[in-house]
């Protein structure tokens, strides 16, 4: 168990950058790909130390057998294709996953029945628990709209400055420990978006204040 865990530990910056890699890649849309950042990042990379303990070693797939950094660079891919099987009315076909796969992660080759199989092995890890209601980019970009009709410096706050520091605090393994609430992960990149992106002479109000507001304002729903 604790080697899983290690071995797991350290393949969690690579694979997390490797997500966002593919997404570019594959050009998918920012919902896809913070999607897809949820179940791998937050839920699989939680869950996995505890299915495998209960799973015991002779049960378990061959795919978690030792778990290594190119088996969970192929399940950043599977959170990616569950993902656009969710939001996207034309899913990427797994032909499209297979070539990435096969251009990128160089110890191993992975078939399609590999692909099939994790896809299964994904969702038991997760316990069939894929919803996307409570997913941090949702809060942010209606609290990046919000904000937009209310102030006018709303519009120097940059989307993809946003999308830039939610993908370093999901490279960071502080960040599944500081930010457990998508809602007030949501508020500090808005909030330190607003700070790196607007100059300070524009500031229309008290900057501690507002993120009290913003952190007061998601509590409520």
């Amino acid at each position: 168990m604790e080697e899983n865990e290690i071995e797991m530990e350290i393949g969690r910056v690579p694979v997390v950058e490797f997500l966002i890699q593919s997404a570019e890649h594959l050009h998918v849309s920012p919902i896809v790909k913070y999607s897809a950042f949820s179940f791998l990042a937050d839920r699989f990379f939680h869950s996995l130390p505890t299915f495998i303990q209960a799973a015991g070693a002779s049960s378990s797939s061959w795919l978690l057998r030792p778990v290594t950094e190119s088996t969970l660079q192929l399940f950043a891919l599977i959170s990616l294709w569950i993902s656009t099987k969710i939001h996207n009315s034309r899913p990427l076909s797994v032909a499209s996953f297979k070539s990435l796969a096969h251009t990128f992660i160089k110890d191993q080759h992975f078939t399609t029945r590999n692909f099939l199989e994790a896809e299964v092995l994904f969702m038991q890890v997760l316990n069939f628990e894929i919803g996307t209601s409570n997913i941090a980019f949702f809060f942010l970009e209606d609290l990046w709209v919000q904000f937009k009709g209310v102030a006018r410096v709303g519009e120097l706050i940059s989307i993809e400055v946003c999308m830039d520091i939610m993908d370093l605090l999901y490279e960071k393994e502080e960040m599944s420990v500081h930010f457990r609430s998508p809602k007030s992960l949501a508020a500090s990149i808005l909030v330190t978006s607003y700070v790196i992106t607007v100059p300070r002479q524009k500031w229309e109000f008290p900057l501690l204040a507002w993120g009290k507001k913003l952190f007061d304002f998601l509590s409520t729903f």
